[in-house]
């Protein structure tokens, strides 16, 4: 990205941080794209004079499912309105002993366990873009992004792991406790349910994306080890 671009600020609140009292000069703005309506007004306004767009993953009011956020729509409609970054919060259970609840992790990889979400802004509609995206996936987390995320955590002091396997499930439901066990067993460190497709979209739209997950419990599989001790 060239020095001289201006950075504008996506913030997509997940549970926890949907409060828009954060932005100064605060305006709203409802919007539509060519997939729908994304989950709520764009709320746009600075922080600390950089401009930024708050967007409620769920809405306001907490009321969509994981499965049923607008990803796409969320993702144009950040883009559309001039966003260079997407800066990402997600509450998740930890898979780790060592991922303590209340730690944050600054996850760089992802396994995808959904099974009925669209994953591409070239899915053949008549108003979506011509044509098939083949979008490289090795790398899906912007890693400057992430370093910078990772300056700011260290200089606040907050416990932060520097990197992480992020699983996301279709929910609403948790993960059985066999699951649980099975995605240890993959490498994941965190499990939750809105990661995919929104970093998927994000790169395919060309934003630079970082996600801060907040591990709120440990998943079913701690359960099990304190029942067997």
């Amino acid at each position: 990205m060239s020095a001289s671009m201006q950075i504008k600020i996506g913030i997509i609140g997940g549970s926890g941080l949907d409060d828009p009292d954060i932005l100064e000069g605060r305006t709203e703005k409802y919007v539509d794209t060519p997939y729908g309506k994304p989950s709520d007004a764009l709320i746009m306004g600075k922080i600390k004079n950089v401009e930024c767009v708050l967007l409620a993953r769920h809405g306001r009011q907490h009321t969509i499912m994981p499965t049923d956020v607008n990803y796409q729509a969320n993702i144009w409609a950040l883009r559309e309105e001039g966003c260079t970054h997407l800066l990402v919060t997600t509450a998740c259970g930890s898979l780790r002993e060592e991922i303590q609840p209340g730690d944050i992790v600054i996850i760089d990889q992802f396994i995808d366990r959904t099974t009925k979400r669209a994953q591409t802004l070239y899915d053949g509609r008549p108003t979506s873009p011509p044509g098939v995206s083949h979008i490289p996936m090795a790398e899906p987390f912007c890693t400057r992004t992430r370093e910078v995320l990772l300056e700011v955590a260290r200089g606040l002091g907050v416990k932060c792991h520097p990197q992480g396997t992020v699983l996301t499930i279709e929910g609403p439901r948790f993960s059985a406790r066999a699951e649980s066990l099975m995605f240890r067993q993959w490498g994941a460190d965190v499990i939750n349910m809105t990661s995919v497709p929104e970093v998927v979209l994000a790169k395919e739209a060309g934003l630079c994306y970082a996600s801060i997950a907040m591990a709120t419990d440990y998943d079913c599989w701690k359960e099990h080890e304190e029942a067997e001790s």
